[in-house]
């Protein structure tokens, strides 16, 4: 553990003394300041955090490049149709900086247009559309919970004397995980833990309250609520740094990532419920097999005329069980004009 530094200068440090050094706060809270305080904060922080190389924290399938972007396209004109994908808005939520899908390919876009939007800005969307995302909602902050003596409790942050974060269970649960609390068992083995990303739901129900239609696609790492309540007695919270992971969140806040896995069962019943058609959650190794069979097809083809290829090989790690093909999902969904 390391202490803040309880200096003056606005940095995380004093963002975090202030907030806890009277009461614990939320672990949610103390998320939202490690990921996304002013200036400070991860994902605010003007750095390179995506990346193979050593002084990135994490890759992601949008690391590996004009493949990915390739697979993307071809499946989205298949889910779309060609005729309705070229009169839609190709837009790419919470894409890191500096980067984008559309502009790593190597032919001319089908779409009308294509934009992005950078993690943390404001979302607003309106007409015909595919919206893409990898790994978006599982950025957002999350609340950890703890079976404790028969009830379930909200794990919380307090600074001790030496100014030390430290863990600690608050007397009462938080007002969004009290307004849901109905949905957890009333039992469960003591000392079991859940990580409960709810703020993934409440962007999710944003995204589709708004005035649009088209394709909705997202890439992401999740479990069934049944695999969240029995499998994970220790929780899915994790942080990465410098490609290392770790179950260490309160050391240095602001200079790693902290995330956990989706509960892809709620997102799924918010699309049924808003009138979403051909809802579908599969492996990203079915989803490219199934619906970028196209694009697949022409890069293995380009592979066989001899020697090492990097694009075959790039495909490989996409879909292979062992690499990326199981460990991701893709959500994706149509939603028709009204």
């Amino acid at each position: 553990m390391h202490p803040l530094r309880m200096n003056t200068e606005k940095n995380i440090q004093s963002i975090l003394f202030e907030k806890a050094r009277n009461e614990p706060i939320s672990f949610r809270d103390f998320i939202e300041i490690a990921l996304y305080a002013d200036d400070f904060g991860y994902y605010r922080r003007q750095q390179s955090r995506v990346g193979r190389s050593p002084d990135r924290d994490f890759y992601t399938a949008e690391s590996l490049g004009r493949v990915f972007s390739e697979l993307i396209v071809d499946a989205s004109k298949k889910l779309l149709g060609t005729e309705r994908a070229s009169h839609s808005r190709f837009i790419e939520i919470a894409a890191e900086p500096g980067r984008s899908l559309i502009d790593r390919l190597a032919s001319p876009s089908p779409f009308q247009s294509s934009e992005v939007i950078r993690l943390g800005d404001r979302i607003e969307v309106t007409g015909s559309v595919v919206l893409f995302a990898n790994e978006w909602l599982d950025a957002r902050p999350f609340h950890r919970l703890r079976f404790e003596n028969g009830r379930w409790r909200e794990r919380g942050v307090y600074l001790s004397d030496p100014g030390i974060l430290k863990e600690t269970l608050l007397e009462t649960l938080t007002p969004p995980v009290a307004a849901q609390v109905d949905r957890l068992p009333a039992n469960a083995p003591e000392g079991y833990e859940l990580d409960w990303p709810l703020e993934a739901e409440e962007c999710l129900s944003q995204l589709l309250s708004q005035d649009w239609n088209g394709l909705l696609l997202l890439f992401d790492y999740g479990k069934s609520w049944k695999a969240l309540l029995e499998d994970c007695p220790a929780g899915t919270a994790r942080c990465y740094q410098h490609h290392v992971q770790s179950n260490n969140l309160l050391e240095s806040p602001g200079e790693k990532d902290i995330t956990c896995d989706l509960c892809w069962d709620p997102l799924v019943n918010q699309l049924k419920a808003t009138g979403c058609v051909h809802i579908n959650l599969e492996s990203q190794e079915s989803f490219f097999v199934r619906r970028a069979a196209n694009a697949a097809q022409k890069i293995v083809q380009k592979a066989t005329t001899g020697g090492f290829n990097t694009d075959r090989q790039t495909l490989m790690e996409l879909i292979h069980p062992a690499h990326m093909g199981q460990r991701f999902q893709a959500l994706w969904a149509i939603r028709e004009e009204k």
